[in-house]
């Protein structure tokens, strides 16, 4: 496993989270840096999705912590070194540089793709609505939308309710963008073309963290693959080396279920 580094974008450092008696997350560590696209694959229950929601603060943490560009996220830390939670003002306004799609698109359903996407920026960033609606057109033209701005979720495919989903999270501008199994809820036709747009993200440099069980994805786009079971990294390492020679019998049993 790669050494951990200071300088990563972001940072996590002995991270626990536990609901109720269950420890989900037992002392993770790991880097993800600028530029970089981290895949995290494993069986459910592994705790994957769990440090995602972490990592924007959407779940707190029992322990240890989790910076992003050199920002502690969801604390601050005082003078006898222990981590004080922010006020929640303060993590919505860190949340802004984190962009965050989920399995199920969470679009809100009365409103157009166009509104979906305006509406963070003009309430959260107080971009005027000239600004919020001219930037919204061209991401959905950039995920292959743009005749469909007009249409409400539920005249979408369910790949399109995604598209739309990366579009709105784009719209803030954030210098990291979480993709919690995206793909998941999709039939299968319809899977390829939102791997299309991450690709393309990937290919434009953004920083991402993306749970997962598309191995080819991973495979194709990934920089570093990091298996997680039972709430630790068991193994990471380059795609190459973790998924065509996995080193640890429970990530080698993975893959072959999968693969």
């Amino acid at each position: 496993m790669a050494e951990l580094d200071d300088s990563a974008l972001v940072q996590m450092r002995g991270v626990r989270k536990h609901f109720g008696d269950l420890e989900v997350l037992k002392g993770i560590s790991m880097d993800v840096h600028e530029g970089q696209v981290s895949v995290l694959l494993g069986p459910s229950g592994s705790g994957k999705s769990t440090l995602l929601r972490c990592i924007n603060h959407l779940e707190t943490i029992d322990g240890g912590r989790i910076t992003v560009d050199g920002e502690i996220v969801g604390y601050r830390e005082q003078s006898d070194k222990r981590l004080r939670e922010m006020h929640p003002r303060e993590v919505a306004k860190q949340r802004r540089s984190i962009g965050m799609v989920f399995q199920r698109f969470n679009l809100f359903p009365h409103k157009t793709a166009l509104e979906n996407i305006i509406e963070a920026p003009m309430i959260v960033s107080r971009r005027s609505k000239a600004e919020a609606v001219a930037e919204a057109r061209r991401l959905l033209a950039r995920v292959g939308l743009d005749a469909w701005a007009d249409h409400y979720p539920s005249q979408l495919s369910g790949g399109q309710q995604q598209r739309v989903a990366i579009a709105r999270a784009l719209a803030m501008k954030p210098k990291l963008m979480l993709f919690d199994e995206p793909t998941s809820a999709l039939d299968p036709e319809l899977v390829g073309e939102v791997l299309d747009v991450m690709k393309e993200l990937a290919k434009e440099g953004m920083t991402m963290i993306v749970v997962t069980h598309e191995i080819g994805f991973a495979r194709e786009v990934a920089d570093q693959v990091v298996f997680m079971d039972g709430g630790v990294v068991v193994e990471a390492g380059a795609p190459s080396e973790l998924i065509d020679n996995p080193q640890h019998a429970r990530t080698q049993g993975f893959l072959q279920s999968v693969l």
